[in-house]
């Protein structure tokens, strides 16, 4: 394992639970959010402002109980966007995502009253009272707009390599006509993030976005922010993400998490090594079998061969034709002459 990976820098490590959400998680932290997301969303959508919503889905279902996403955002456009940073890989983890964005869509048509209150409270800058709202509500609507959607968007940042996905940074998925690539319905959008697949070097980052991500992979090793990052976010990221700057309650909660990430890390290492020593000892297991193997197939032929000419040479010396050894040997005519003559 890198020694890099366990030692604790000047910066909090995005990686770990709390990490993440001390950065971006915070109502002080998010304009940093937003320009994140702006970022990945460029050229698609523009966010000017957003709230944190509450990110625990309460379910009546026991077993669907406690679905927690890191990030749940409402934008000042309708928008809702979960932002979730994965450390590690576990089985079924596309069909997760997958079921996120279903109860956050889900999640509309059941809470409609509450989404409208949400939205104009984003829009108006204040909450309002069930007496305020009730007053401003709009008459009955028609059964068809009930299911009329905001768009879901699902961010995934991984540290690790999804085998379900191309072996590519990032994968944008919508819902499109397979034939076409037409988007059919543009209110389900997901992007996954591989950070592992991403390689570039600072000086190679030429845009604010590249030089996010590169921030996010590596700031957990630094002592300070480089020179290089000099946009005015870096300036915010710094102030947010320092070690030092953290509370007593959540540099104890800090803490925990980034034992936990240590752990995993070693776990995973551990595994891996004892993996690749038992594939080493049985390869070479397999190897000296297939190599006892060959050893006494030739041996056995070499032997076959040997028993051969010595057969032929006796059939030579009673006086058989070469055509009637090689019919009792299996032996060619040209083999046949060859070895009675040597």
């Amino acid at each position: 394992m890198d020694n890099m990976d366990l030692t604790c820098g000047h910066f909090v490590n995005p990686f770990t639970d709390i990490g993440f959400k001390i950065i971006f998680g915070q109502p002080a932290s998010k304009e940093l959010l937003i320009t994140l997301l702006n970022e990945l969303l460029a050229g698609e959508h523009r966010i000017e402002n957003l709230i944190f919503l509450d990110k625990e889905n309460h379910s009546d279902s026991m077993a669907d109980a406690g679905i927690i996403y890191d990030l749940y955002c409402l934008t000042d456009t309708g928008e809702y966007i979960i932002v979730e940073m994965q450390n590690r890989f576990h089985s079924s983890f596309l069909d997760r995502t997958l079921f996120y964005m279903c109860r956050a869509i889900g999640r509309q048509v059941e809470n409609l009253r509450e989404k409208r209150r949400k939205e104009r409270e984003l829009q108006t800058g204040k909450p309002e009272t069930e007496e305020d709202f009730l007053l401003s509500e709009p008459m009955q609507e028609n059964y068809g707009s009930r299911y009329k959607l905001s768009t879901v968007y699902g961010i995934f940042l991984m540290n690790f390599r999804e085998p379900g996905l191309e072996e590519k940074f990032r994968t944008d998925t919508v819902i499109a006509d397979r034939e076409s690539g037409k988007v059919v319905n543009p209110h389900f959008r997901q992007i996954f993030l591989q950070f592992p697949y991403f390689t570039k070097e600072l000086k190679d980052c030429e845009t604010l976005y590249d030089k996010l991500i590169y921030t996010l992979k590596n700031m957990q090793h630094w002592n300070r922010m480089p020179d290089a990052l000099k946009e005015q976010v870096f300036s915010r990221l710094e102030e947010l993400a320092a070690v030092a700057n953290l509370s007593l309650e959540d540099r104890i909660a800090y803490d925990k998490a980034l034992d936990r990430y240590r752990v995993s890390r070693i776990v995973e290492e551990d595994a891996r090594e004892a993996g690749w020593k038992k594939g080493l000892a049985e390869g070479r297991a397999e190897g000296l079998a297939e190599g006892r193997a060959e050893g006494l197939a030739e041996g056995r032929a070499e032997g076959q061969a040997k028993e051969k000419v010595a057969i032929a040479r006796n059939l030579k010396s009673l006086g058989l034709s070469t055509a009637q050894i090689a019919q009792a040997t299996g032996l060619t005519e040209e083999e046949v002459e060859s070895t009675v003559n040597n």
